[in-house]
Formats: structure tokens, C-alpha cells, sequence
């Protein structure tokens, strides 16, 4: 599973260098170049949502760390 979410998140990466790529060197119109902005968008969001979930599940281990090292 966290293997499945790290590949998906190295996917995402890509595709927003992909994305930032098109519109820094192409000649996008502006309907494609909003399009383009769209999706990185969305894209951005699930990283940020992935990110998240990662750090709550470090915050986890960290604490369970402190509580062990206390005993």
C-alpha cells in the first residue's frame, strides 16, 4: 500500500513537470493553457492531500517513538 502511494505520488510529480514543461515551450492557446493550469491544479491538490496523509502517519510513529523511548 504505501509503496502504491509513494509510486502514485512520483507519478504525480511527473506529470506536473510534464505540465509545466507544455506551457513554459509550447505555444498553448489560452483555452488549452487554462486546461493545462486545471489539471496541475487538481494534481497539486492530491499531492498536497498525499503529502498530509504522510506526515499525520510520521506524527503517529513519532509519538509512539517518544512513548516507547519513556518506558
Amino acid at each position: 500500500r504505501k509503496e502504491n502511494d509513494i509510486a502514485k505520488l512520483e507519478d504525480d510529480f511527473k506529470k506536473l513537470e510534464d505540465i509545466i514543461e507544455r506551457m513554459e515551450h509550447e505555444d498553448l492557446s489560452l483555452e488549452d493553457s487554462f486546461k493545462a493550469y486545471e489539471e496541475g491544479m487538481r494534481i497539486v491538490l492530491s499531492c498536497n492531500e498525499q503529502i498530509d496523509k504522510v506526515e499525520k502517519q510520521l506524527i503517529i510513529l513519532n509519538e509512539k517513538n517518544q512513548e516507547n523511548s519513556y518506558e
